[in-house]
Formats: C-alpha cells, sequence, structure tokens
C-alpha cells in the first residue's frame, strides 16, 4: 500500500475503500447509506442537512447541550470527557436526528450495546465464538431490536413536531421515489446515522474542550466575542435559543472550531482505490491500487500554515485566512464528491458546545499534566481527558422548565 500525503493528487483519489469488519458487517445490511440506493444519496442528504433543517435541529441540540452540561456540573467528581461526549453524541443522535422517544435508562442501555458494536467493527472478520467480530454481531442485533421497538412507537405515534427529523426526511424521500423503506433498511438507515454522527463529534468535542482548558486566553476572547453580540451578559446566556443567523455572525468562534479541526482531526486519513494510474515524484500508482491519504500529515506539511504545532484560531481570521490558499490543505472532512455529507451538522453541534461551554460552565483539569493523545479509533486522550466541572450559580444561568418541556415534547 502506498501512503499519499500530497494534495495535488488527492483528486484523483474518490474511490472509498473500506477494511477489516467493516465491509462484512455492511453486507450483512439490505440498506446503506455508503453507497448507491434505489435514490441519490446526496439528495437525501442535502436535505437531511440542509440550512432549513439545521435550523430546525438547533434548539434541540443546544438543550440535550445544556441538560448535559448540568449534569456534569452537579457530578461531585471529575468527569471523563471523551467518554461523556460519546454518550451526548449518541443522546443527540437519537433524541434530535431521529426523533425517538426513549426513557433515560434504556437510552443508556442501548448507548452502551452501542458501544461494544462500535468496538468490535475494526476487528477481523473471523466468526468465531468470544471474537470480536462475533461479539460485534451480537451487539447489533440487539440494537436493531432496540431500534425496531424505537421505529415502530415513532411511526404509530401522532405527528405533534415542529419540524422533520433525519429519519423523518429519510422516509420521505423513499416515498417519493416510489419506495416504501422495509423495517431492515429503516433499522440499517437509523444505525448508519447514529454512526455517522458519533465516534468523530466526540472526537472533536474532546478536543474542544482541551483546547479551552490549555488556553484560557482563547476562552476569555471567546466570551468577548459573545457579549459583543450581546449573547453574554454578566455570566449568563442572554439567547435562549440560539439561531444559525447568530451563530454565522460568530466570527472568532469559526475560528476556533477550524483551528480544533486543524490540529485534532478526528480521523487521521482516509483509503481509497486508484480510478486511473498516475505518477509521484517519479513513482507510477497502478490503477486498482489501495492507498491510504493522511489528513493529519497534510496538515502538518501545508506551507499555508505557520507554526503548525501552534493551537492559534487567529490564523483563519481576517488578514491571514491561511485556509483560503489551496483547496486541499485543509481537509478534515475530507475532500472532493467524497467530503464528510454531515460536516456541516457536525460544525454546528461543536459551535453550540463552544458556546454553552463560555457561557454557562466553568471547568478546570483533574489531573497534573495534560494527557497524551492516541489515534485510534479516533483521535482522542488515552485517559478520556479528566476534568472537574462546576454548576454556575442558578440565579447567572437558569434554564426554563418551559424550554424543558420543549425538548420532551418536540423531541
Amino acid at each position: 500500500m502506498t501512503r499519499i500525503v500530497e494534495v495535488k493528487v488527492l483528486e484523483e483519489l474518490v474511490q472509498p475503500v473500506h477494511t477489516n469488519s467493516i465491509s462484512s458487517h455492511a453486507q450483512k445490511t439490505s440498506f446503506s447509506l455508503t453507497q448507491s440506493s434505489l435514490w441519490s444519496v446526496s439528495q437525501v442528504f442535502s436535505k437531511i442537512f440542509s440550512h432549513e433543517a439545521l435550523e430546525s435541529y438547533l434548539p434541540k441540540i443546544q438543550l440535550v447541550i445544556q441538560d448535559t452540561l448540568r449534569v456534569w456540573g452537579r457530578n461531585p467528581d471529575p468527569i471523563n470527557v471523551y467518554h461523556e461526549a460519546q454518550k451526548l453524541t449518541f443522546h443527540m443522535a437519537i433524541r434530535v436526528l431521529l426523533g425517538f422517544r426513549i426513557p433515560d435508562e434504556e437510552l443508556t442501555r442501548l448507548f452502551e450495546v452501542y458501544q461494544q458494536f462500535v468496538e468490535n467493527v475494526f476487528s477481523l472478520p473471523v466468526d468465531l465464538p468470544f471474537s470480536g467480530y462475533r461479539r460485534g454481531i451480537r451487539a447489533r442485533e440487539i440494537l436493531q431490536k432496540g431500534l425496531e421497538k424505537a421505529i415502530r412507537e415513532k411511526l404509530q405515534s401522532p405527528q405533534g413536531k415542529d419540524y422533520l427529523d433525519a429519519l423523518d426526511i429519510l422516509i420521505e424521500s423513499g416515498k417519493e421515489h416510489g419506495k416504501e423503506l422495509t423495517m431492515q433498511e429503516l433499522k440499517d438507515g437509523t444505525l448508519e446515522l447514529i454512526f455517522a454522527a458519533y465516534a468523530t463529534t466526540a472526537s472533536a468535542s474532546t478536543s474542544l474542550v482541551m483546547q479551552l482548558l490549555r488556553h484560557p486566553a482563547v476562552l476569555e476572547k471567546l466570551r468577548e466575542e459573545l457579549r459583543s453580540k450581546g449573547i453574554l451578559h454578566n455570566g449568563c446566556l442572554c439567547e435562549g435559543a440560539l439561531r444559525l443567523e447568530t451563530i454565522g455572525s460568530l466570527h472568532y468562534l469559526d475560528c476556533v472550531i477550524k483551528e480544533v479541526l486543524r490540529l485534532f482531526t478526528p480521523i487521521s486519513g482516509g483509503y481509497r482505490t486508484v480510478l486511473q494510474t498516475f505518477e509521484l515524484d517519479g513513482f507510477q500508482i497502478p490503477k486498482g491500487w489501495s492507498i491510504m491519504y493522511s489528513i493529519r500529515d497534510t496538515h502538518d506539511t501545508a506551507p499555508v500554515f505557520k507554526d503548525v504545532d501552534v493551537f492559534d484560531p487567529d490564523r483563519f481570521g481576517q488578514g491571514r485566512n491561511e485556509d483560503k490558499d489551496g483547496r486541499f490543505h485543509y481537509l478534515p472532512f475530507g475532500g472532493g464528491v467524497r467530503t464528510c455529507l454531515g460536516k456541516h451538522l457536525a460544525k454546528l453541534f461543536l459551535k453550540v458546545l463552544a458556546v454553552e461551554l463560555a457561557s454557562t460552565s466553568r471547568f478546570e483539569l483533574a489531573t497534573r499534566t495534560f494527557p497524551q493523545m492516541t489515534l485510534v479509533p479516533v483521535v482522542h486522550p488515552v485517559d478520556g481527558l479528566k476534568v472537574k466541572f462546576f454548576g454556575l450559580d442558578s440565579n447567572q444561568n437558569e434554564i426554563l422548565t418551559e424550554r424543558e418541556a420543549m425538548l420532551g415534547a418536540t423531541v
């Protein structure tokens, strides 16, 4: 296998490759969002992650994050940020993207089963007793039973929501193309939507918390921007529900998220199949070869970035715009036609999390030093990042009970 770092050939590499047991698991499903189906996957995702859809998801995402931060703040012990971020993104996918009304106890059980499934996705596809592959299959079966129950309850319940979630859009898109999705297809599609929203977003969320801890000046500058926009006043999040227009006006927030994703890209690279023979530095790469392109090395070696090891959100600000010179120097979500379809949702989630952290939370590192990072299966701290969160005084940031009721009523 050839390892590709140069950005000039990334446009050549457009055919994804599934490795290990991923493709084997996928073969056991009748529906896959990552492959051609009866209608265009890109068309479905363009609806799921459209501006209108993101606007409707936003208040629900904000409420899920607020609820989570309150729980973190009430915990007398330090939390494992990476583990809790995984739980947070799973809850977001279940309650917001899919619109399931699952009791907390059942949601916790499904999360634990889902973790077991994900942990064994990359195992060798050898179906032996007690093998990781067998554990993954069992976890998937349990998970799909739970998802089927939630789907049936959703389909049978009256539609009293004020927005269409991703599963609604998936079902409607099928009907528009004369296709009534089977229960198996709904379960498979649901599982892939959860997978798309889970690991990488949890990784980036953990990196965001770590960088705000490492760089208090960045956190303060972010708070200053929130104050300047009238969002934060005397430690209080003044605007109840955020809007896309408001978030879009927060330019420094955008720079912070971009820099987190540059320095700590959740996925280090990807695999592609060569569609046509080409040459790289005098070496011929034959058609049909599988190659790996490295996002991490691209970010580390791209000439447009100065002091690549330094966390510097201002590199993306006006006057520098270090990401504007060339298409393939900055690609945290991949590039070309295979770029991550959910990137706008992921960035929105991270921005809302950053706003809530800056507005409603105090937190400090619970260990003497910051942990080392590991790259497998996604970028995350080796100890999960132990952090103590402190809840703010109730009169500084009181979350209205009617807004909590809105979350329960609409998702």
